[in-house]
């Protein structure tokens, strides 16, 4: 039977609303995502500061730091905002830390090393030229004296004069450049850009006084024009030196004697006569602070014996601590011991205590005049622990002993309850005693499982500073050694020393150099130290 036309068959349903067209209005914007919301708040925060960063670094003309801080943020923008690198959203962050924190370290370490940066070579032939022409700065007889304001921007002092009407500002880095015009006579008032540092806060603070009688402003972009001084804080004179600098001829003359100081491929202004200047700059030296550590008689000679004893040290202050901890760990494994919980814990308390504290305890301790050591062990005797190079060495190596062999204790009670039990039974009933199982299942298998702690205790004894410096400072001094390096000095407290941060001639350039032969040859061993342990897997 046919179907009339016009009923209800015949008439198509109406289409279902569009949900998004009736979703209320907060509905439709939560439909964006929060959480798409908040990585773009958090991106926006890492693009500014990179940004930040970015312009930092192309101020400071450092272009491949500029050039890295750009890959970078770039990769982040397109990682975090592509659906094709997904991987590399929770890869980017772990790269980014590793090559700021190892890669770059590391890199800037190794272009230290190829440089002269030290004491008297660290910044620019610019900032050298500034730097030697304020040394011999005399007032201009008969000069102009300006009104002066002293100002800040950014926690930068400066100088701000009244020229005529026109009001002049700069700092030691940024020459004068004029800010405003048509000003009243007196001290500017108003500086544009910059802040005025109240006359009541400069007599008020002695500090900021002396800081402003050292300040000096150059005049002009050319060095030879002088720079802007004050002795009372009101009013500013220009100072000529009487060195002059021909930035043609590389030459810096002193008219005073006629001297002239020339530019060389070391970095100084040297004369005929072989006098120098002062301040150098930095410059690229190739080779030549690896060489000077083996063809520098006096250096060679005391870093031998530096070296040596770093190996000495690195070895004993693994193998006596282990030895001490298998044998606690394997007397206090016998069930038959009573108590050996509390004990186990007294064991235990000298890796709790901080070892910094427990160095600078034990410098007390072995003091000869009124040392513990000396009164309750030796009968008062008067002992040089500190002074004398051999007994120092004796000290200083008890002392790593007693903090590190709770740490083996720990580690060899571990893997001694971890051994099978079925193992050492079979052995047993196959009739060896406990000498044999000792010697053939139970220190082959507890070495399998320390073999790689002890590899990476090695490399962090041998670079072990804390103790070192905090016991003795690496003392005794070595007589006639450079640097003021010391008897039980290992090789990173001699870097220490070479690098001038605690005092002293800084040579960051042959610190470097040392840094980066220090890490060649730690890598070296623990790289045959790992291949060597796998020998030890036949055992298991």
């Amino acid at each position: 039977m046919s179907v009339p036309q016009g009923t209800v068959s015949d008439v198509a349903p109406p289409p279902a609303p569009s949900r998004r067209g009736s979703e209320p209005h907060g509905r439709r914007w939560s439909g964006l995502g929060w959480g798409f919301l908040v990585k773009l708040a958090i991106m926006a925060v890492i693009n500014a500061f990179g940004l930040m960063g970015i312009v930092a670094a192309v101020q400071a003309e450092s272009w491949i730091i500029a050039s890295v801080a750009i890959i970078l943020l770039v990769a982040a923008d397109i990682v975090y905002f592509t659906k094709r690198a997904l991987p590399l959203k929770y890869l980017l962050p772990g790269l980014a830390f590793l090559l700021i924190f190892q890669v770059f370290v590391f890199g800037y370490t190794a272009y230290i090393a190829f440089t002269n940066y030290g004491a008297g070579h660290v910044g620019s032939q610019e900032q050298a030229v500034q730097a030697a022409l304020s040394q011999g700065e005399r007032r201009v007889e008969g000069a102009a004296t300006y009104p002066l304001a002293i100002v800040e921007r950014g926690g930068e002092l400066g100088f701000a004069i009244n020229d005529d009407g026109d009001v002049k500002a700069g700092s030691p880095d940024q020459p004068l450049e004029t800010v405003a015009d048509g000003a009243a006579s007196g001290a500017p008032a108003d500086v544009p850009g910059w802040t005025i540092v109240s006359r009541n806060q400069l007599l008020s603070d002695q500090a900021l006084q002396a800081e402003v009688v050292e300040l000096r402003v150059p005049v002009s972009d050319d060095p030879n024009d002088g720079s802007i001084r004050t002795r009372d804080g009101s009013t500013g004179s220009v100072y000529l030196s009487t060195l002059e600098w021909d930035e043609g001829a590389q030459t810096v003359t002193d008219t005073a004697t006629g001297t002239v100081y020339h530019a060389t491929e070391s970095g100084n202004f040297v004369a005929d006569d072989g006098t120098a200047l002062p301040t150098g700059w930095v410059v690229n030296v190739g080779f030549d602070n690896f060489l000077r550590l083996f063809t520098d008689p006096a250096m060679f000679q005391v870093l031998a014996s530096v070296t040596l004893w770093t190996f000495v040290w690195a070895i004993l202050s693994v193998l006596i601590p282990f030895a001490m901890g298998l044998l606690f760990a394997l007397i206090f494994n016998d069930d038959r011991i009573k108590g050996r919980k509390i004990l186990r814990t007294l064991f235990i308390l000298p890796y709790a205590f901080p070892a910094f504290m427990s160095a600078l305890l034990f410098r007390g301790m072995f003091n000869a005049e009124f040392g513990v050591i000396n009164d309750l062990f030796f009968g008062g005797a008067n002992i040089d622990w500190l002074g004398d190079p051999w007994l120092a060495r004796i000290a200083v190596l008890f002392v790593n002993v007693w903090l590190t062999y709770p740490y083996y204790f720990l580690v060899c009670t571990g893997a001694l309850q971890a051994l099978p039990a079925d193992t050492l039974e079979a052995a047993s009933i196959d009739g060896a005693g406990k000498t044999r199982q000792l010697r053939s299942i139970v220190l082959p298998l507890v070495l399998v499982a320390t073999a790689p702690l002890l590899i990476s205790s090695f490399a962090f004894s041998f670079n072990n500073f804390t103790v070192i410096y905090l016991f003795n400072n690496g003392g005794p001094a070595i007589p006639g050694a450079p640097y003021a390096l010391g008897s039980t000095d290992i090789l990173i407290s001699a870097i220490w020393d070479i690098s001038g941060v605690a005092g002293g001639a800084a040579d960051y350039g042959l610190a470097s150099a040392l840094s980066i032969l220090v890490f060649i040859v730690v890598g070296v061993i623990s790289a045959l130290a790992f291949r060597q342990t796998k020998k030890l897997e036949e055992y298991q």
